[in-house]
């Protein structure tokens, strides 16, 4: 059967649920007695049907559709989808086109509502998009207002086995001496900075680095919630912003602030990106040493910049020679990941040397 022709016998199964759901004697049947109903109907319709075919048309209409077999192979990272016939995803480093997609546009929003139901949220023209979590999917939803007349959709699977320095090893991401010199850094309670562009790492590093605290209190804070706490004395905060105002916002900045009341021995700042740069440097400057933090950068001469730019958003008044200063305080190490090939890999490690009247200067480590 082509997929024209399951999409045919798609639309015919979809009408038929359809006017079993709106029958009078449905509404009032019991739950279990609903589905048994649903379900008969179904397998009336899909007896001649081949196991692949029937699978897929159950997936489009009860499932996630064409992205099923996606989210369930362990290769695939992320999963981006434009419009209903639009799927890419990114598999091994490397970003391709889906030979599948959802029968129609109406499958597809469908599915989005499924998934927003699954997260009890909601998108429309007024919350024109969300940011949710369903079990190890981070999912971002658009709405078509404000993307060209498509939904937009971006779904990032986190792993289900966190990552360690001996699982980054196995996958060729560093050398043994580059390994043990970060894991020597973190023994030390250095501050550190992981940086690198988009996909290139960064939240497996962070999170390899916390499998190695395993004597510390850390307190993890995020927008979203991607670092997994390891030990039971770990605790995880989340920022909250609720465009309905219903609910006071919980921003970074105010997170940071609170884990200082929680005994922290570390902090982890799953990123870094704006105003909260403040917040962090002072805390760092207070003690709480070995906590590291991750930042959207290409180079640690960039990230640098980068953090003097977000401390001036926190503290407009200071001069950038007292941030420079307080950077030089307050961080000590820096580890720049990259995609390199399509294979993440760790580029180089650098340590904060000195604050100069034209800038910090870095020192690399050799490899």
């Amino acid at each position: 059967m082509s997929l024209e022709q399951a999409k045919n016998l798609f639309h015919k199964l979809r009408s038929e649920r359809s006017e079993i759901l709106s029958a009078e004697s449905y509404s009032i049947a019991a739950p279990e007695l609903k589905e048994l109903s649903l379900n008969l109907a179904l397998d009336q319709q899909l007896q001649s049907v081949d196991d692949s075919v029937r699978q897929r048309i159950l997936n489009e209409l009860n499932g996630f559709g064409p992205i099923t077999h996606l989210l369930s192979d362990e290769a695939v990272t992320e999963i981006l989808i434009n419009q209903f016939d639009q799927i890419y995803f990114e598999k091994i480093g490397r970003l391709q086109r889906s030979d599948d997609h959802f029968f129609d546009s109406n499958s597809y929003k469908e599915f989005i509502e499924k998934v927003c139901g699954f997260c009890n949220t909601y998108i429309n023209s007024e919350k024109p998009f969300i940011e949710m979590q369903l079990n190890n999917l981070r999912l971002t939803v658009l709405f078509p207002d404000i993307c060209r007349g498509e939904y937009i959709v971006s779904i990032r699977k986190q792993p289900l086995t966190r990552w360690t320095f001996e699982r980054l090893a196995a996958q060729g991401w560093a050398t043994d001496t580059q390994i043990s010199l970060i894991k020597d850094l973190i023994l030390k309670k250095k501050n550190f900075l992981v940086i690198g562009g988009t996909g290139s790492g960064k939240t497996s590093l962070l999170q390899a680095a916390i499998a190695e605290m395993a004597q510390d209190r850390l307190v993890i804070i995020e927008d979203t919630q991607e670092l997994q706490p390891v030990y039971t004395q770990n605790a995880s905060l989340l920022t909250r912003i609720d465009p309905t105002k219903k609910l006071i916002d919980v921003t970074m900045n105010e997170l940071i602030k609170k884990a200082l009341r929680l005994r922290p021995d570390r902090i982890c700042v799953g990123e870094i990106r704006g105003e909260e740069a403040t917040a962090l440097l002072m805390a760092l400057a207070t003690g709480h040493d070995g906590s590291f933090g991750s930042l959207h950068a290409r180079t640690a001469q960039e990230a640098l910049l980068r953090l003097e730019m977000l401390i001036q958003m926190g503290a407009p008044q200071w001069s950038l020679q007292s941030i420079r200063r307080l950077i030089g305080l307050t961080v000590q190490n820096i580890l720049v990941v990259e995609k390199r090939d399509g294979k993440r890999v760790l580029k180089g490690i650098y340590e904060v040397c000195s604050v100069e009247e034209h800038g910090i200067t870095l020192q690399e480590f050799e490899s």
